[in-house]
């Protein structure tokens, strides 16, 4: 077996291998050697701020087009997803480099009930800004007549 780096950052060692493969190893999951393999990098970033009678979310989206973000809500989960594609095409089909990307991301939040019909949603400056109303709490506690 060969050290390997959890997510919390902590080598687990075996003192039979080589050295230089188990830094090899070590190293390929440390952040600074290859970044794109921390999860942190996988999706976009959500702050959720509770007031009194709403929640304040805000995601962090640059770069991307109103028209790829999807939101929905149900049964107490708000659900924002990104379905991204870009592509880079030249007209002259002797083309000897062509690129296309696409990337998809999603966070569901667990809310509670919320008011869904009046859910705000904007996009402006690469931050999607979302105001979500609290629903109006019923009170369900009725006073039983003893007879």
């Amino acid at each position: 077996m060969f050290g390997v780096t959890p997510f919390n950052g902590r080598a687990i060692r075996n003192n039979n291998e080589p050295d230089a493969f188990r830094e090899l190893i070590d190293d390929f999951f440390r952040d600074d050697f290859f970044p794109f393999r921390n999860l942190r990098y996988d999706t976009f970033k959500v702050d959720v701020e509770e007031k009194d009678d709403a929640y304040l979310i805000e995601a962090d989206m640059p770069g991307i087009k109103k028209q790829d973000i999807h939101l929905e809500y149900h049964d107490g989960l708000l659900n924002i997803s990104i379905n991204h594609e870009e592509s880079k095409e030249e007209k002259n089909k002797n083309y000897i480099h062509r690129e296309r990307k696409q990337s998809a991301m999603q966070r569901t939040l667990n809310l509670g009930e919320l008011d869904e019909e009046k859910i705000e949603a904007s996009l402006k400056d690469g931050i999607l800004t979302i105001k979500a109303p609290k629903a109006a709490i019923v009170e369900t506690k009725k006073q039983i007549e003893i007879k």
